[in-house]
């Protein structure tokens, strides 16, 4: 913590530090949300400062480049020169890393570890600071390569000499000079949820279900949310259980305190349910919530009490994989108190789950639900968390509303995207597959993933998704498997190119809801 800060006290009481000088009056009202560093940088000459990252994340970080347009978002690429922390976060996470010698690269590498891995909201805040752009930015070649030695597996960082060139010298001797000087870090401090305060006021809630070929699973989840502290005022199921399947009297509003809506699904696809019952939501909440979990008592009120807590809009709660598909609420707790130092990390959301999400009904409606290009493949909940992060709307990571996820091997909605890795008559086509259907060469990622990453990462990040991808092909793993993998490569890249035939026909069509 070398370098020296000033220090501001709320009106709180809470003490505020910071660098530069801040707009105090912004900065009061910024300590009251959900934020805990706070910048201007994006209007400082910061905007996708240090690239490079891309050679380690790809396309697997919603932050790998910045946001734009937005007044208020999460941004790692702080201004060290200019720059507020709450100090109780800049305690636990030792501050800025003197064995960089680079201001720059402390404060990227704080920025970057407090989003990314230490549980903590870095903000870029419109206006907090005064625009100007900072000169000299520079990360030297020797800065990168410390960055990556000291954050992540070496491979990354070969990754990154293979993308500069092979044959370029001074990118290896930043390599080695980086190895052997710097180890990487096994930081485990994180900055620990708030306290959640009393829920305030009668905020309604609607919870939408979809499901397919599990009506058990469903009446198990109906019973769980009757036996809530804060029950949610409708609960809308979207059930596509064929009919001659389906027992539509197991589906009895009289045993339950809520409004329950049952539509029976004729169209195909877990983005068209979803997006089918958000037309009968009404509550100030919408949570979505999968046919295969169990949630306890507490599960809806502590997802009102921390978005409430934090005065955020969204936020994913903490979904637990169960052993077996017969595992109760019991299991969950003992899972729980298992879970580690990272049991109460909040943060920003590195994804979203369909399975356990809770969102404002009104951002819901902004972004007009999912996008049903997903159906048939897989990505619809990241694209519907990354389409709320792009309007503006902070996704936050809940560890108070948790629930336990059964994952039964037989029914839901992937029984329509099973026949995804067949081939010949008998497979049965996707909707991704549009109006061409799959023959010899099966696509491989997932069209749909595909799409995913052209949508919201463009041309270029996908470009260098394709290196890392064939990177790791070929050399993760025993190394005896090499030669087979060359030997495969040529096919290989036709599934690829295939995958990316999908995701640009499905580009072309744009975002669907219906």
């Amino acid at each position: 913590m070398g370098i020296k800060l000033n220090e501001y006290i709320t009106k709180s009481g809470e003490v505020i530090l910071y660098n530069g000088k801040p707009d105090f009056t912004l900065l009061e009202t910024l300590s009251q949300g959900f934020g805990d560093v706070w910048h201007s940088s994006l209007d400082q000459g910061f905007k996708n400062i240090f690239p490079e990252i891309v050679y380690q994340t790809a396309t697997f970080f919603w932050f790998v480049k910045d946001l734009e347009n937005l007044d208020l978002c999460i941004n790692w690429r702080i201004n060290p020169n200019q720059f507020a922390v709450r100090k109780s976060v800049w305690e636990t996470l030792g501050g800025f890393d003197d064995e960089f010698k680079n201001p720059i690269l402390q404060a990227l590498d704080f920025g970057y570890n407090t989003v990314r891995g230490n549980g903590g909201i870095v903000l870029y805040a419109k206006g907090l600071f005064e625009a100007v752009k900072e000169e000299n930015l520079t990360i030297t070649t020797k800065d990168r390569y410390a960055f990556f030695i000291k954050n992540f597996k070496i491979d990354h960082a070969i990754f990154m000499v293979y993308r500069k060139g092979l044959w370029n010298l001074k990118e290896w001797a930043a390599l080695f000079y980086a190895k052997k000087n710097f180890k990487k870090k096994h930081q485990k401090a994180i900055v620990q949820a708030r306290t959640l305060e009393p829920l305030q006021g009668n905020p309604t809630v609607s919870y939408i279900i979809p499901t397919m070929m599990r009506q058990d699973f469903t009446l198990q989840l109906l019973s769980d949310l009757q036996n809530q502290t804060y029950k949610p005022t409708q609960v809308v199921v979207v059930d596509a259980t064929p009919e001659n399947q389906r027992d539509e009297a197991l589906y009895n509003q009289q045993k339950f305190d809520f409004e329950l809506i049952v539509k029976w699904q004729t169209t195909k696809g877990s983005c068209r349910a979803r997006n089918e019952a958000i037309e009968y939501c009404k509550g100030d909440y919408i949570i979505f919530g999968d046919d295969d979990i169990r949630v306890p008592p507490d599960y809806v009120e502590n997802h009102l009490r921390f978005l409430q807590t934090y005065k955020a809009d969204a936020c994913n709660g903490l979904d637990i994989r169960a052993d077996h598909q017969k595992q109760t609420l019991e299991d969950l707790y003992q899972k729980l108190e298992n879970y580690g130092d990272n049991r109460f990390r909040c943060g920003a959301a590195p994804h979203m789950n369909n399975a356990n999400n809770c969102v404002k009904r009104k951002f819901v409606n902004q972004v007009v639900g999912n996008d049903i290009n997903f159906d048939g493949g897989y990505g619809e909940d990241n694209d519907f968390g990354f389409t709320l992060t792009e309007i503006g709307v902070v996704v936050l990571q809940n560890p108070f509303s948790t629930n336990l996820h059964l994952k039964p091997p037989q029914g839901g909605y992937r029984f329509w995207g099973s026949q995804a890795k067949v081939l010949g008559k008998k497979r049965k086509t996707q909707p991704w597959e549009l109006d061409t259907p799959v023959k010899r060469i099966r696509p491989v990622p997932s069209p749909t993933i595909m799409y995913y990453f052209h949508k919201h990462y463009g041309e270029k990040l996908v470009n260098e998704y394709r290196h890392k991808y064939f990177f790791l092909y070929l050399f993760k793993g025993p190394k005896w498997r090499i030669p087979f993998k060359i030997l495969n490569l040529p096919y290989r890249h036709l599934q690829f190119n295939k995958s990316v035939f999908y995701a640009k026909k499905l580009m072309a069509l744009g975002k669907r809801t219906k």
